[in-house]
């Protein structure tokens, strides 16, 4: 009767351990062999063959009493193979190849710009994820019934049809909020990544009410992880819970499973779990069959490591020089490319390195597949450094650089924010020259400051990754001036001409003194802006 209990106690030691800790059955993981041992120890105290008052001489003879000796040497078994095994079969010293190797072939591109195609600046993301929230939790207040019930969740970019949005799903607030709203809470935030006065509520999607009942919020079998894992899931890993809706509006869980591919070491995505946060239906892909819908499989902290394993074993194991050594100069961003596919981006830098980068990395959110593109310039820091040195004495932050080909010159665009976190003015910075910079109260003004300061100083960039130019000779038709941040801007028409031409006194002393009927000969980028910045302006009216 007493091994009956104790075996029933021991069943429902097991079976909370699991409920809680949710362990990994798989070879590479220690979740397991944990577990075991924990198992093993309680079922030897539960037929007490040691006693608690038991002297250490004691408790070594009952130890090696017949008794106990099968348990405590499984014990030992499982001991050494969750310190010595992972030694053995995951220390770089041994397989430095295979942790360079595990990002697979890294190919190279020819140049950062003809991978992203040329943006409108209407285009330009000038929602960070900081501010995403503070819009999110704005729109969340407004809904007083609504605000003390749940909070919102983590904010992933993601493209919903051609547009970018920040999405984030409301959780509930607490253990109790969760027994009131136990069918789920009411909907998912919306912020346009590209206009911060886009912000949205979603409660409903074609008519039909939108519950998550299935969140990391929840408990008991509500709980994401635990509904996940008891649906058969619990041999594989699963990371990047991330919240993503369709292009219809839908949401929906994307979790990536992942394997150890190098002893117990390596982690690398095989594919994901969609989890539909309404109803639990669980559906699992591997990377090729995903849904197109999913911006990302690969998680960015799996690729930000394998990207560094790259670039440190790059001699193998042994080479305390750091010859060739290269690492990231900061963590991954999302970027989208001329393929409108999600791509991680990182600058790479030479070891000990602290501006400069030796190139730039795009790996493919989906598939993996990592382009580097060797051409040298700034790092995200630098770019920031650069763009809040323009603006000092504001002592204003800024966010994260985003890369955008603009009129074929690769940039930095960044956000310029107070200290309440409200965006103030735009920077654009050349990543092959941080010198180059242009700030302004709007992305036309910086655009416009930008390209100016690019004009005056191109000779210094490798001008065949500039934009194509187009010369026009035409008739001035209006010509008028404005001042914005101390500088003089002449906006003007030409004969012929649909398009609204700006340039300042910078390009050309004959700009200030041209007038309506004059003959001109100007060149600009072939871009597809509504006002066109030129690039160089001559008068033929005005005799020299």
């Amino acid at each position: 009767m007493k091994t009956i209990n104790n075996l029933l106690i021991l069943i429902a030691a097991a079976f909370l351990i699991v409920y809680f800790s949710l362990p990994v059955v798989n070879y590479g993981f220690t979740d397991l062999a944990l577990l075991l041992i924990v198992l093993t120890g309680l079922w030897i105290l539960l037929n007490r063959p040691i006693h608690p008052n038991s002297t250490p001489q004691e408790i070594v003879f009952q130890l090696k009493s017949n008794k106990v000796k099968g348990p405590v040497s499984f014990m030992v078994v499982l001991g050494l193979y969750m310190t010595v095994l992972p030694m053995l079969t995951s220390l770089a010293v041994f397989r430095s190849n295979d942790y360079r190797d595990l990002i697979g072939k890294v190919e190279v591109g020819e140049s950062l710009s003809d991978h992203m195609a040329p943006i409108s600046i209407e285009k330009i993301r000038v929602v960070d994820q900081a501010l995403a929230n503070l819009l999110g939790d704005k729109v969340l207040g407004a809904q007083a019934a609504l605000g003390s019930q749940v909070r919102l969740g983590t904010f992933n970019i993601q493209k919903v049809g051609t547009e970018l949005y920040w999405v984030a799903p409301l959780l509930h607030s607490g253990f109790f909020m969760w027994q009131k709203n136990s069918q789920g809470t009411p909907g998912y935030v919306m912020v346009n990544a590209t206009n911060e006065r886009d912000v949205k509520l979603v409660q409903e999607v074609k008519g039909k009410k939108v519950l998550i009942k299935y969140q990391p919020e929840a408990f008991f079998f509500s709980n994401l992880e635990r509904h996940t894992y008891f649906e058969g899931y619990f041999t594989c890993g699963l990371t990047d819970y991330s919240f993503e809706i369709d292009d219809d509006g839908n949401p929906f869980w994307v979790i990536t499973k992942f394997k150890k591919k190098i002893g117990f070491n390596g982690s690398d995505a095989v594919g994901v779990v969609i989890v539909d946060p309404q109803t639990g239906e669980t559906k699992d892909y591997s990377i090729e069959n995903t849904p197109a819908w999913v911006d990302r499989i690969q998680p960015d902290k799996f690729i930000e490591t394998q990207l560094n394993d790259w670039g440190q074993y790059v001699k193998g194991y042994w080479n305390f020089s750091n010859q060739d050594k290269l690492q990231i100069t900061e963590s991954v961003s999302l970027v989208y490319g001329e393929d409108n596919r999600a791509y991680w981006y990182t600058g790479l830098t030479s070891v000990g390195a602290d501006e400069a980068t030796v190139g730039f990395v795009l790996v493919d959110t989906r598939t993996k597949k990592a382009v580097w593109y060797r051409q040298s310039g700034a790092t995200e820091f630098a770019a920031k450094n650069s763009a809040i040195g323009k603006i000092q004495e504001k002592r204003y932050s800024a966010s994260a650089p985003i890369p955008y080909n603009i009129n074929g010159i690769p940039t930095y665009v960044m956000t310029l924010k107070d200290d309440g976190g409200l965006v103030k003015m735009f920077a654009m910075v050349a990543i092959e020259d941080y010198t180059i910079v242009g700030v302004g109260n709007t992305l036309r003004e910086t655009l416009m400051a930008y390209k100016n300061a690019f004009n005056m100083t191109s000779n210094k960039l490798n001008t065949k990754n500039t934009a194509q130019k187009t010369t026009l000779k035409s008739i001035v038709t209006r010509i008028n001036n404005d001042v914005k941040n101390g500088n003089s801007f002449y906006y003007f028409t030409v004969k012929d001409y649909s398009n609204i031409f700006i340039g300042s006194s910078q390009i050309s002393n004959a700009l200030p003194v041209s007038s309506v009927g004059d003959s001109i000969e100007i060149s600009f980028d072939s871009d597809t802006q509504g006002i066109i910045d030129i690039s160089t302006f001559k008068n033929m009216t005005i005799k020299k």
